[in-house]
């Protein structure tokens, strides 16, 4: 730490310095920089307290999202980094504006990096600049003589040191943490540096701007990488304090990216992969919304998205679905790095792994470029991503052939993926690298000059795309107003009014079939809304009729094909979801197909990501298909999920209801699990409003002040079949309620008196009736209580037929009944 004892500023830090001199005392070392006594401290003991001694929020958990807390953790964390560094190599200040070296545009978008400080004069002045860096690369070279005349040989010099420091402070963080998985943080730090340093349009101090460019690391396990050039970008969310804490309980670093946890990851990735799927849904939605809003003469959408996978993604199928639609839809602002080390976790990849995953992708329509030596040219790594992917009206895929564990003993060894270095793998290190006597995560101060350098062009370029949709609202207020309602992230008001309303006489149908209504209907309110089917349209009933296709040609489409793709398709909602621009993504297949999407689905809920699943043929009650189509743990499956709702509404009314809950959900998936058996649009006592508490009372012959004899709570279709065995029973004198359960999770969140006033807990006697797996009902039902569900697979025939056959029938459910009311 860093903290400055002399000038204006002595009396904020009285209280910091007085209240932990103690600690202070065991680690500072006072040095001279620019006229100025700083005392530093390679460590210092994490608080959990601001610079006036006042608690400050813990920065882990869903904070990203808590503009509040999140304000908190800024406050906190920028005094932090004032704190780790002398002021002469970083400013005091809250915000990169207030440091910014105005050197014209970014060169992310051109073609051209910013160069180095030293090159360019800007910031601090040349000279100082050049004698700091002139001195640290003599260091690397040995105390050998450098070319210094030559620029471009300099900043060759300058990025080889920056990633040299780069790879020491993954190192520190694994060695610190005895954990983690250097491999690739070593392997492709040039990477992460030409992207972080020369290449992606970004705005540290504003992490949610609309317009930056997206990256997305589908190796997850790699995260060091991502978290280190964070932190030397200037995110606040990642201090040096947090590559200290890596895979710590309540850091902002943990084992795999997580987006709720540290801003500046877009997504949360980990299961290989994934992040490819991702990566494509954000590109997708970066082309849909610059075909929607761009004009000839005032361009708001222009971003790109990068994506680092490795030998593991590319053997994951969902990265080949993927990539095949990206490849198809002609995704040219995407662009994929590929970790080609030939290593996985058991050994070298031609243990299993023997085709040409570079052709692959050539094949699916990619443009390909091979980086064959980016340890000994940087530069060609930064030209295929400034201009040769830059060009292309393809996605690309950089095929970079890479080492593991670079620089270890163990590089381009599987016993590079994880683990920690011995002691004398790090002597081995310090001194390839010319890194002896430095403490444990130091950085040089140039390095965050060089990054700062480029981050501050990313606050001029917010700056100019502010000015820019200033202008475009002027030209275009229409089109100004539906975007700035987009990426604010809000629903237009009232939009629930655009549901239908079904009437008592209204044509029979599938659930499914009352969706479609649905869904045309508020498509026509919510621009957000986009997606569609996996090759299932026609069966599923999801397409908004009143928009074209997603396509290369009409880009401008909400209706995306899918096509045989589920795997794929839930990744690549998710992506859509995560850009954060107010776009809300559908995905739909038969239910029993969510198996192919399952790891997707569970990352919707881990991310936050307001996915809308349309899930149809939902029971055995889909019929001819037999067992192989017809779901059966399914829902019980889903329904364990943490954080994802899943709706089983069970006629018109309740599907009103689902779409009510499932649009409203902006940051958690949702399930409505709809049928293919047809069903009356109006069972008597249904309605949207009691679908919104999980759980209610649909029918109930008993007195108001008394309780019902016999409870029957059923879900979908089998509602109807509750309510049929209800008037049976009542037709014999029982008192008999019928409750909706239509969503578990929304009815457990409802006060304990509102669910005792629904399921009294005095009434024992109780059957459930869903055509499913049975666990889990026994919460409802209770000890006493009876499940009527499916305990097999199910078989091929005609619905009626299937469903009498497993006893979800008004007679059966009827005589479960009276047997279960003639006991004691």
């Amino acid at each position: 730490m860093v903290v400055n004892l002399l000038g204006s500023g002595i009396g904020k830090y009285i209280f910091f310095v007085s209240r932990y001199c103690g600690e202070l005392l065991r680690f500072f070392r006072v040095t001279l920089s620019t006229g100025s006594y700083v005392c530093t401290c390679s460590e210092f003991p994490s608080t959990g307290e601001s610079k006036d001694g006042v608690q400050t929020p813990k920065l882990s958990g869903n904070w990203k999202g808590d503009r509040s807390k999140l304000e908190g953790a800024k406050a906190s964390s920028s005094f932090l980094r004032r704190a780790k560094m002398a002021q002469s190599v970083r400013a005091d200040s809250q915000s990169l504006k207030d440091e910014q070296v105005q050197t014209g545009r970014p060169g992310s978008q051109n073609g051209q990096s910013v160069p180095s400080q030293m090159v360019n004069g800007n910031g601090r002045s040349k000279e100082d600049s050049s004698k700091a860096w002139k001195e640290e690369i003599t260091r690397m070279l040995g105390g050998k003589e450098g070319n210094w005349s030559d620029s471009q040989w300099l900043q060759a010099q300058i990025d080889k040191r920056c990633v040299d420091n780069m790879r020491m402070l993954v190192v520190d963080s694994v060695n610190t943490a005895k954990a983690g998985h250097p491999g690739l943080p070593l392997g492709m730090a040039e990477v992460g540096y030409v992207l972080w340093r020369h290449t992606m349009k970004y705005n540290p101090k504003n992490p949610n701007w609309f317009n930056r460019d997206r990256f997305v690391l589908s190796a997850g396990h790699g995260c060091l990488l991502q978290y280190i050039t964070l932190h030397l970008s200037g995110y606040d969310s990642v201090q040096i304090e947090d590559l200290k804490q890596l895979c710590q309980i309540g850091s902002r670093t943990p084992g795999h990216p997580e987006n709720v946890t540290t801003d500046g990851i877009e997504v949360t990735t980990g299961p290989l992969g994934q992040g490819v799927a991702n990566a494509v849904g954000l590109a997708l939605a970066e082309k849909h919304l610059a075909a929607r809003f761009n004009k000839d003469d005032a361009v708001i959408v222009d971003h790109r998205t990068f994506c680092i996978m490795g030998d593991g993604c590319a053997m994951e199928g969902i990265a080949n679905e993927a990539a095949s639609l990206a490849g198809n839809m002609k995704l040219n602002k995407l662009t994929v790095i590929y970790d080609d080390n030939h290593n996985t976790i058991d050994g070298p990849t031609s243990l299993t792994f023997s085709e040409d995953v570079g052709k692959r992708f050539e094949a699916l329509g990619w443009n390909r470029i091979v980086i064959d030596d980016i340890y000994h040219d940087i530069s060609s790594f930064k030209n295929a991503v400034l201009t040769e992917a830059a060009k292309s009206d393809k996605p690309t895929f950089i095929q970079v052939k890479s080492r593991i564990g670079r620089e270890s003993v163990k590089e381009d060894t599987a016993k590079a993926h994880h683990g920690t270095f011995d002691e004398e793998d790090v002597k081995h290190m310090h001194k390839n690298l010319h890194w002896e006597d430095r403490e444990p995560f130091y950085v040089i101060p140039q390095v965050y000059e060089e990054f700062t350098n480029h981050a501050n062009h990313g606050v001029a370029e917010e700056e100019e795309w502010n000015k820019s949709l200033e202008d475009y609202s002027r030209k275009y207020p229409n089109e100004a107003r539906e975007f700035k309602q987009l990426i604010s992230g809000q629903l237009p008001d009232n939009w629930e009014e655009a549901l239908p309303q079904f009437s008592a006489d209204e044509k029979i149908d599938a659930t499914r079939g009352y969706s479609e209504k649905c869904l045309n209907a508020v498509s026509k309110v919510l621009p957000g809304l986009i997606g569609g089917s996996a090759d299932l349209a026609s069966s599923n009933k999801v397409y908004m009729s009143d928009f074209p296709d997603f396509s290369p040609d009409t880009p401008e489409g909400r209706n995306v094909r899918y096509g045989i793709r589920e795997h794929a398709m839930a990744g690549i909602s998710n992506g859509i979801a995560l850009h954060n621009s107010g776009l809300i993504p559908i995905a739909a297949t038969f239910l029993i197909f969510s198996d192919y999407m399952k790891n997707a689905m569970r990352l919707s809920a881990l991310s936050e990501a307001g996915v809308i699943y349309i899930l149809t043929h939902d029971s055995i009650g889909l019929g001819e298909d037999g067992p192989t189509h017809q779901p059966v743990e399914q829902l019980v499956g889903l329904r364990a999920i943490p954080g994802m709702y899943v709706l089983r509404p069970a006629d018109a009314n309740e599907v009103v209801g689902a779409y009510k809950v499932a649009i409203s959900r902006r940051h958690e998936p949702t399930v409505l699990s709809l049928s293919r058996q047809k069903v009356s649009a109006n069972i008597a006592g249904s309605s949207p409003e009691g679908v919104l508490k999980g759980g209610y009372v649909v029918s109930d012959n008993t007195d108001s002040n008394g309780l019902p004899e016999l409870i029957l709570i059923g879900t979908g279709t089998e509602l109807a079949l509750c309510e049929a065995a209800a008037e049976n029973l009542r037709h014999d004198g029982k008192k008999v309620r019928v409750v909706s359960l239509v969503c578990w999770q929304l009815f457990d969140q409802q006060s304990e008196e509102y669910r005792e006033k629904i399921l009294p807990s005095k009434v024992e006697k109780r059957i459930s009736v869903e055509a499913g797996s049975p666990l889990g009902w026994r919460e409802y039902v209770g000890s006493k209580g009876k499940v009527l569900a499916v305990y097999t697979f199910g078989c091929s025939g005609a619905y009626t037929e299937v469903f009498k056959k497993y006893g979800f029938t008004a007679e059966n459910i009827t005589k479960v009944a009276q047997e279960l009311l003639a006991e004691a």
